[in-house]
């Protein structure tokens, strides 16, 4: 096995590491002042943004859950592996070679992390599946497909494969490529059985199933013979390291980029169905693999088509897409028949965010969007999606279609029948909406009536309210004409601080000071003063967290130099704080700051991300220098105040005499230096 990772190689991936692109690869982050952005934790449920990312730091934290870290935690938490693995992860993305340390002297030859090497077998695997599809005995595969009307080179394009009968096959293939009968049966491409490890797809037609950058995670396989042992039409790869059957979508791959442009998802139920839309020109189609479409694909999607919002307002529903015919819009291909009912039923436990752009797509004669393509061509295809209704309408419509309502006892059932449906709508704003619709649709119902039974049905379902347009806090700064905020606007930022952080619970002045000026040393030590620093000791800190992170400082050198790169000012700080700091630190590096927001943190005037580089200085405007000297101030004038309460208290307790007077003047010098202070604050806020 190879040694550790050479920590300059470390250090260079963690340059290279760009923490804002990658975690909003999964995670929709919004400025939230001062270079920071917040979002949906990914590793927790939750409705409210409470993960903070502050991409000059280098630095992220949730403060719902707790977790926190630097680029390398947020990677071990998201693909669960451990940070040697992170490493690896990155250094492949970003192209940098690592090097290891050598054990002894055997020379040490990296064979990859256990996921990189899962990740290969299974590319190793799509390889082998590809080769055979054009082999005689896969002609069962071929006729499937071609009487799908897919060409050889639509087979190409999606990565149509065959895995060949017989027992072991692709295991013998894979090993001898170089992996072990192990790496096999984690990749979720063999079963250990009486007589030994067999390939898990055979006799099959296989579809690769990718992540968005295009690794192959695990694979989906159709029958084609009456004989296949397993009886299921279709099988996927079981949960792996990498596969985990919640959390993947086909067609991802090929559909990312479009969904993002166009803001419109189209869910289909089958990997040809995948097929056929793109080759309609519907290149925003994916499917789930093997399970019904759950709030973890619903995160993915949304992730992609985003949300919008006007100043405090946030915009929910479709909204229209420059240069597209249709609104932005996530389109289900349901069955018209009971199960696709069913499983437009199920989509009402999505976000009510979500389900405000979902639509609802039901081909005549129930047909899927492959045979739709068979039968009435590409044009029949992009129609479909053209004309998709919205959810609530579809389903709250199938259900009055059943009952005759041109008789009273007809006109009751559909009311019996569809004030449920309405009552799990979780959005309020929206049950009044749909309460009076329904009513209309239903004809001859009193409105009082059909509203009292959605309550009923609410009340008796147990139904959690929520408001998805309710508007999204966000802070409007009043400031000074030279950018600095209004004093009420700082003490009520740093109250809410205070009341927010979950490391030491306590709310008073001497606590705000110190984590304010914690939080400025943290994010900006460039904005602190040398020389008053220097007069600091653990002593001038009365809460203990804030004293040990001081004393980190000092164990990491003091402040950093000015041409120190901000993620390595972090590196070194939360390595000389240990691991019962770091989540100190991390809060304090995301906490928000009362000052304006600068372009060079991150934000431009229209709220879009300008580079923040944490290989570079954190440069400091005078704006916060001001504000970090009046911290610090406080901070040194709280410690004045102490010692000469405590120089007095001890004064009286001492005889007249030469102590006394000494300690009198100690006194008086201490009154000096607290007095030049006030006034050295005082020049330099008048400056």
């Amino acid at each position: 096995m190879p040694g550790m990772i050479k920590k300059e190689d470390i250090e260079k991936v963690r340059a290279a590491a760009d923490l804002y692109d990658i975690v909003s690869a999964s995670v929709s982050l919004k400025p939230s002042g001062t270079g920071t952005f917040v979002g949906l934790c990914p590793f927790h449920d939750e409705k409210t943004g409470s993960f903070n990312v502050r991409p000059a730091l280098g630095v992220w934290h949730c403060f719902g859950c707790g977790l926190g870290g630097d680029v390398f935690k947020f990677v071990e938490e998201q693909e669960n592996i451990d940070f040697r693995e992170a490493v690896e992860l990155l250094a492949d993305k970003y192209h940098i070679e690592l090097h290891y340390e050598q054990n002894g002297n055997a020379r040490a030859e990296h064979s990859g992390s256990k996921r990189a090497r899962l990740l290969e077998a299974n590319e190793a695997a799509q390889r082998f599946f590809a080769s055979q599809i054009m082999t005689k005995e896969a002609l069962a595969a071929r006729k499937l497909l071609g009487g799908r009307t897919f060409t050889q080179a639509d087979c190409e394009r999606f990565g149509c494969g065959y895995a060949p009968q017989g027992w072991d096959n692709l295991v013998r293939h894979l090993a001898s490529q170089g992996f072990t009968q192990q790496e096999m049966l984690d990749a979720g491409l063999a079963r250990q059985g009486q007589r030994g490890v067999y390939d898990y797809f055979r006799g099959r037609v296989t579809w690769p199933i990718r992540d968005s950058t295009g690794r192959t995670l695990g694979f989906g396989a159709r029958k084609l013979y009456d004989d296949d042992q397993i009886a299921a039409k279709y099988i996927n790869t079981p949960d792996t390291q990498l596969y985990h059957k919640n959390q993947v979508l086909y067609g991802i791959d090929l559909a990312k980029q479009a969904i993002v442009k166009k803001r419109q998802a189209v869910i289909v139920e089958g990997y040809t169905d995948v097929m056929a839309m793109h080759l309609a020109g519907v290149d925003t189609a994916i499917a789930t693999c093997g399970t019904a479409f759950g709030e973890e694909h619903a995160k993915i999607v949304r992730r992609l088509v985003k949300d919008d919002s006007l100043g405090a307002i946030q915009l929910v529903g479709p909204l229209k897409v420059d240069g597209q015919p249709v609104s932005s819009r996530i389109v289900f291909t349901f069955d018209g028949d009971a199960a696709g009912q069913k499983a437009a039923l199920h989509a009402f436990g999505l976000d009510p965010a979500f389900l405000s752009q979902t639509f609802v797509a039901v081909a005549e004669h129930n047909l899927d969007p492959c045979d739709l393509r068979i039968e009435q061509g590409d044009e029949a295809v992009r129609a479909l999606v053209a004309r998709a209704k919205p959810l609530y309408d579809f389903v709250i419509g199938a259900a009055i279609n059943r009952f005759d309502t041109s008789y009273s006892t007809g006109r009751l059932g559909a009311v019996k029948a569809v004030a449920p449906l309405i009552a799990q709508i979780r959005d309020r704003s929206q049950v009044d909406l749909y309460t009076r619709q329904a009513a209309r649709r239903i004809g001859g119902v009193d409105l009082d009536m059909m509203r009292r039974e959605v309550e009923r049905c609410r009340r008796q379902l147990r139904v959690r309210d929520e408001d998805a347009y309710a508007p999204k806090r966000r802070l409007v700064q009043p400031q000074h004409a030279d950018g600095a905020m209004m004093p009420e606007r700082v003490r009520q930022i740093e109250r809410e601080n205070a009341h927010k952080q979950t490391f030491y619970h306590v709310d008073d002045a001497v606590f705000i000071a110190e984590e304010q000026f914690m939080a400025v040393l943290v994010q900006i030590p460039n904005a602190i003063r040398v020389d008053w620093f220097d007069s600091l000791t653990p002593a001038s800190f009365e809460t203990s967290v804030f004293r040990a992170l001081f004393q980190a400082v000092v164990a990491a050198g003091g402040l950093p130099e000015t041409t120190t790169p901000q993620g390595l000012w972090m590196h070194n700080l939360t390595k000389a704080g240990g691991p019962m700091l770091e989540p100190v630190i991390n809060e304090l590096a995301v906490m928000p700051l009362p000052l304006a927001d600068r372009s060079a943190n991150g934000d431009d005037a229209q709220g879009q991300r300008v580079q923040s580089d944490a290989n570079s200085p954190a440069s400091a405007t005078k704006a916060e220098v001001r504000y970090a000297s009046e911290l610090l101030a406080r901070l040194l004038d709280m410690g004045f105040v102490r010692s000469i309460a405590s120089a007095r208290a001890r004064m009286s307790r001492l005889p007249d005499g030469e102590e006394k007077i000494a300690l009198l003047g100690t006194i008086t010098n201490m009154e000096a230096s607290r007095k030049s202070l006030q006034n050295q604050v005082h020049g330099n806020n008048v400056n």
